[in-house]
């Protein structure tokens, strides 16, 4: 059959038969990622070019009938009663190298009826925002966010708490790094060697004050090796004793 050619020839390239075959083979793999087998399900082919389906996170996906939990205590010091935060997880793929453990719902328990309001309308927002998957890591940062307007409280430790909601932030923080939803805030290898030595001359110093609080001799200046005096500072770029006068530079 003749066919006529309006427009001008500017590139041409000659079909071979290999490439007509690999056409036709990548067309039903292109069939089935377009069409998912539903909305929880996601098909595609793995490395070894068999088709898997993976399950992912979604509001229709059906809660099983067992779930993997995990219980955190939290004891304020502004309530005579302890909360129970419970998250359960549901496990994605399971036995495939596909699996993951995802939170679907979260229970808060406690004896104290002040807050029962406000904690049933929040575990039930956090769980629905659990079971619509996606990113649920934002969570974090927006419970930690919020503040008392009473002011916060100090956890033993050392930790400052801006709020009772604040805590729960910090409980669902802890369960995500555990599942690993979520990256443990980590130094770097310079950073974490700097931040030791300064903890190490820190305490150095706060020893030397402790055991020579009396010494006519600076502040924080460590015990000599020589003559066995809390007098060695840095002069000029040296370790040096002002008791003795003996200097690490010679």
């Amino acid at each position: 059959m003749t066919i006529k050619i309006e427009r001008k020839i500017v590139k041409y390239q000659v079909q071979k038969p290999e490439d007509t075959a690999a056409a036709a083979a990548a067309e039903p793999a292109k069939a089935a990622k377009a069409a998912p087998a539903s909305p929880t399900e996601e098909v595609f082919r793995d490395k070894n070019g068999r088709t898997a389906k993976v399950i992912r996170m979604h509001e229709k996906l059906e809660r099983p009938e067992v779930l993997i939990g995990s219980t955190y205590k939290v004891k304020t010091p502004i309530s005579d009663h302890a909360m129970y935060v419970t998250i359960n997880d549901i496990v994605l793929n399971e036995g495939t190298e596909y699996e993951q453990r995802r939170p679907f719902e979260i229970f808060i328990n406690s004896k104290n009826l002040d807050h029962f309001q406000w904690i049933v309308a929040l575990t039930r927002i956090i769980s629905a925002v659990f079971r619509k998957g996606g990113d649920v890591t934002f969570l974090v940062d927006e419970l930690k966010a919020v503040f008392d307007p009473r002011g916060g409280y100090w956890q033993p430790g050392g930790k400052f708490m801006s709020s009772i909601i604040a805590e729960l932030g910090y409980v669902i923080e802890k369960h995500l790094q555990t599942i690993g939803l979520m990256r443990k805030p980590q130094l770097d290898e310079h950073q974490q060697k700097l931040v030791d030595e300064k903890r190490a001359e820190f305490e150095a110093r706060a020893k030397q004050a402790d055991a020579f609080a009396k010494s006519h001799f600076p502040e924080g200046a460590q015990l000599c090796g020589k003559c066995s005096t809390a007098a060695v500072v840095m002069m000029d770029g040296c370790m040096t004793c002002l008791n003795c006068g003996d200097s690490k530079c010679g």
